[in-house]
């Protein structure tokens, strides 16, 4: 593989970097105030949930989300910094990529009349995808310098 100023595994290295700083600006524009306290986050995602087109998104959303807000909040907001902060150290990449993959799907099924929100949500899902299927780990990473998933 040919490159500019860089290798191809530093490339994706940049790549998943930028994904991770993705997810901590995500973490960092959130109110955790209106999260946590006011219930914010999952009374509007309740009701997107409420008024969607699959019955099974609505359902999901009352049997898995609905019983337990709080909790759900703290679930949502710390895992998008936990994605972050994996992917930028490098830190249990594999898991972090996997882990935001899912939950970009999730947030692509949810919002999937939000067409703004579509865009970054397929973007950072197919960014996940290719870092995982290229081992984006193997290069500027802790699981790199311990020997993580070599």
């Amino acid at each position: 593989m040919q490159t500019v100023w860089l290798s191809g595994a530093e490339w994706l290295a940049v790549l998943r970097i930028g994904l991770g700083l993705w997810w901590l600006e995500s973490w960092r524009h959130k109110d955790r105030k209106g999260w946590f306290e006011r219930g914010t986050g999952i009374a509007w995602a309740a009701d997107v949930a409420g008024k969607h087109r699959w019955s099974f998104v609505k359902g999901g959303f009352e049997k898995v989300v609905q019983p337990r807000p709080k909790l759900m909040a703290y679930v949502v907001v710390y895992a998008e910094l936990a994605l972050g902060l994996g992917l930028v150290l490098g830190f249990l990449t594999p898991v972090a990529l996997i882990g935001g993959l899912l939950l970009n799907l999730l947030y692509l099924v949810l919002m999937i009349h939000d067409w703004a929100e579509q865009g970054q949500n397929a973007m950072m899902a197919l960014i996940s995808l290719v870092a995982l299927l290229a081992m984006s780990w193997q290069t500027w990473s802790l699981d790199a310098s311990i020997g993580l998933f070599l």
